[in-house]
C-alpha cells in the first residue's frame, strides 16, 4: 500500500462527503487531541474537600501543523505562490453563503485507525468510525520564504479543529439507559408516543407519562426532530 495522505472533506448537513477532498501536500508530523469534561465543586461545610459532580462533556479539539512548499516549481519571476495551496485550507474557516456558517468538515488519515476507534465494549458505541468530524476553529498562517518579487513560496498552517456532533448522534452514542434517570429521544418521522413508550418502557400505555412531561396537548401530531424528555417510571 502506498503513502496515504491526510485530507479534509467537506460534509453536508447529513454528514455525507460533498465535493473533492483537500489533500495535504505533506503529512503532519504530529497531531494533538484534547478532550475534557466540566466538573462542578459542591461545597459542603465541614468537609475537607468539596464534592465533585460531573456536569457535561466538552467538545474535543484536534490541532496540527500543515507544511506547504512550491519551490520545486521555481523561485524566479514565474514562481508559483504557495497560497495556491494554502488558500484552499484557509477558506474552510470562511462563511459559506449557502449555509451562513463555515462548512462542516471531516479530517481523515488512514483507514479505521484514527484515535478513538478502538474502544472497549462498554464504550464501543462512542468510538469513532473513521476520521474526525469538525468545524475549523482557527487557521494561523506563517509564511517563511519569498521570491525576489515578494511571492510567498513556503508556509506552515497551524490548524485547530473542534469536533462536531449532532444531538441525534450523541443520544445514539451515549444510549443512556439507567431506569432511574431521565432520558432523551429525538422523534423520527412516523413515530408515535405509543411506539416510543413501548421502546423505552416496554409498555405502550405509558405514552401519557411522556405527554405530560413534555406538555404535549396533541399526542397524534408530533413534529419529527422534536426532543422529548423521558422521565423514569416505577
Amino acid at each position: 500500500m502506498g503513502l496515504q495522505k491526510a485530507q479534509i472533506r467537506r460534509l453536508n448537513n447529513k454528514l455525507a462527503p460533498t465535493g473533492a477532498a483537500l489533500e495535504v501536500q505533506f503529512n503532519p508530523t504530529e497531531l494533538t487531541l484534547n478532550k475534557g469534561v466540566q466538573i462542578a465543586e459542591v461545597a459542603i461545610p465541614g468537609l475537607d474537600a468539596p464534592i465533585l459532580q460531573f456536569v457535561r462533556g466538552q467538545s474535543e479539539t484536534l490541532t496540527l501543523d500543515l507544511f506547504f512548499d512550491t519551490t520545486d516549481e521555481g523561485t524566479g519571476e514565474k514562481a508559483t505562490p504557495v497560497t495556491t495551496r494554502t488558500d484552499k485550507f484557509y477558506q474552510l474557516i470562511k462563511i459559506d453563503g449557502d449555509i451562513h456558517a463555515p462548512p462542516i468538515c471531516r479530517f481523515i488519515w488512514g483507514d479505521h485507525e484514527f484515535p478513538g476507534s478502538h474502544f472497549d465494549a462498554n464504550w464501543a458505541s462512542q468510538q469513532r468510525e473513521n476520521g474526525f468530524d469538525c468545524l475549523v476553529e482557527s487557521v494561523r498562517q506563517r509564511f517563511t520564504m519569498f521570491s525576489s518579487q515578494g511571492v510567498p513560496l513556503r508556509a506552515t498552517l497551524s490548524v485547530s479543529l473542534r469536533e462536531y456532533k449532532t444531538l441525534k448522534k450523541q443520544l445514539q452514542q451515549l444510549n443512556l439507559m439507567s431506569p432511574d434517570h431521565t432520558r432523551s429521544h429525538v422523534v423520527q418521522r412516523g413515530e408515535t408516543l405509543n411506539k416510543i413508550a413501548d421502546q423505552y418502557y416496554e409498555d405502550s400505555t405509558q405514552w401519557r407519562v411522556i405527554a405530560e412531561a413534555n406538555n404535549i396537548l396533541n399526542p397524534l401530531n408530533i413534529e419529527p426532530g422534536t426532543l422529548l424528555e423521558l422521565p423514569p417510571i416505577e
